[in-house]
């Protein structure tokens, strides 16, 4: 094991405050992960990592250590990308966290193309509707929609999404086509959308003609913290919903939903990618980030 080896396995451990999570994240053993840590500090001379039975934490060298680290590896990586024409095409494995249906709608049908123009990358595709900590939990790229909290993390926005408001025929034919917000507290239903975040029910939301953003307290005898559930509920003809465009395209062209009150949407939701430390940004996660927008791209409002 070099240098670069032992300095990787550090910044690993350090990022996730686990010797057995890094060694996870590495695929390597556990026992590599120690020895390298061992052989890192007898060879700068000093203890970079806190031990605990619960934590790793750095040491102030550490600290130190660690920020050098970090912008030597990405200088290293440079350089064998720039020099070594073996390394030049794109490799290595990257995890991304991307919500579910994102995942399913746009990212798996256009990954064949991505996949093609570099078949030395590996990609494990996660799908989540919580919040994750990227560090922690060894994740490259999070795409998230909606306002975020701050973060440590870097924040690349892409735009905002439209949301719709849509019911299913049978719905409507029980129960009418609602004209205006107003409607809805006039024998409507909706589907409840349960926040991720809080577990609480989401209300429903709209603009008014002047652009204020309103929410009203729509029944629902159905809530769900899933989108899948959320839509499949809907085409049940259990109540209305509001959903990404992109997320429903499908079912408005087979007629299998109806958008209803086109003049009263919710506020469009940003999308956004996160990632951690710039400096350290891998050229696959940079080859990531590129596709991903241009992806996006036609569903963000112009």
């Amino acid at each position: 094991m070099d240098r670069f080896d032992r300095y990787r396995i550090f910044v690993k451990v350090a990022e996730m405050g686990s010797f057995i999570k890094a060694a996870h994240a590495l695929e390597v053993p556990r026992a590599s992960v120690s020895a390298a840590i061992a052989q890192l500090e007898a060879q700068v001379g000093t203890r970079v990592l806190h031990r605990t039975t619960r934590r790793v934490t750095l040491t102030a060298d550490g600290t130190q250590l660690l920020e050098r680290v970090r912008g030597l590896l990405a200088d290293a990586e440079e350089i064998d990308l720039l020099f070594h024409a073996s390394q030049r095409q794109v490799s290595g494995q990257l995890q991304i966290d991307v919500p579910s249906r994102i995942a399913r709608r746009l990212i798996a049908p256009a990954l064949p193309t991505l996949l093609r123009r570099h078949p030395r990358l590996r990609l494990m595709l996660r799908s989540s509707d919580r919040a994750v900590d990227l560090v922690q939990e060894g994740v490259d790229c999070a795409v998230r929609v909606g306002l975020l909290h701050d973060s440590s993390l870097v924040v690349r926005a892409l735009g905002a999404i439209s949301l719709i408001n849509c019911a299913s025929p049978g719905y409507l034919e029980e129960f009418g086509t609602p004209r205006r917000p107003e409607d809805l507290l006039a024998g409507h239903c909706a589907v409840g959308y349960a926040s991720p975040t809080t577990g609480r029910e989401l209300p429903w939301e709209y603009r008014d003609e002047g652009g204020v953003a309103r929410a009203l307290d729509v029944p629902s005898q159905v809530v769900t913290n899933n989108a899948e559930n959320y839509i499949a509920c809907c085409r049940a003809g259990l109540g209305l919903i509001q959903i990404p465009r992109f997320d429903v395209q499908y079912l408005l062209d087979s007629g299998e939903l109806v958008e209803v009150m086109p003049e009263a949407r919710a506020a469009p939701m940003p999308v956004s990618l996160l990632y951690p430390h710039r400096r350290q940004r891998s050229r696959r996660l940079t080859v990531f980030l590129d596709w991903f927008e241009a992806l996006m791209q036609p569903h963000l409002e112009a």
